[in-house]
């Protein structure tokens, strides 16, 4: 894929992650869960790689912050899940790979990375095995979201050949 196609595919993500993150929700128990992010972590890790990813992500916590639709747990949430799952698939070619490694980076690490952002910076106390199970309950719905679809995608010669040609070039 191209350069100039990488930018446009990012920028995209970046305005769906932005409008749709509160737009969509899954009630599970009296929680609801929003993976529009997970989602587009697990399309943009494997369809442009670790670099635009991560790029993705950056962008999309800080205009939801701007928006005053997000908080500061997005950056270490999305952030260590974008990358986990491109590096993942980068490094296995499995689109299983970037599936766990979206649940694994920001349900765990996202997670274990807010704990110390919300009782030091926030000032308010917080127990870490709360953060863990809201960050994987959504990142696990989202990553299965991008998962299936992928799956689809791999169906269609068109789409198998762009994913494909992602994983087998350099990435810039």
């Amino acid at each position: 894929m191209q350069k100039t196609q990488k930018l446009t595919l990012t920028a995209m993500f970046i305005a769906i992650g932005t409008l749709t993150s509160h737009a969509f929700f899954i009630p599970i128990g009296v929680t609801k869960v929003f993976p529009m992010q997970h989602f587009i972590n697990v399309l943009s890790g494997v369809l442009l790689g670790p670099y635009y990813a991560v790029a993705q992500a950056f962008c999309v916590s800080i205009l939801r912050n701007m928006m005053g639709t997000g908080s500061v747990f997005a950056f270490p949430g999305s952030i260590f899940g974008a990358f986990l799952a491109a590096f993942l698939f980068k490094k296995t070619r499995k689109l299983l790979m970037a599936y766990v490694g979206e649940v694994i980076g920001t349900g765990i690490i996202g997670a274990l990375v807010s704990y110390p952002i919300a009782t030091l910076f926030l000032g308010k106390e917080a127990t870490l095995f709360g953060f863990i199970p809201a960050f994987i309950f959504s990142s696990f719905a989202g990553a299965t979201i991008g998962y299936i679809l992928l799956k689809v995608f791999v169906r269609n010669p068109a789409t198998a050949r762009k994913i494909n040609e992602s994983t087998t070039h350099p990435r810039v």
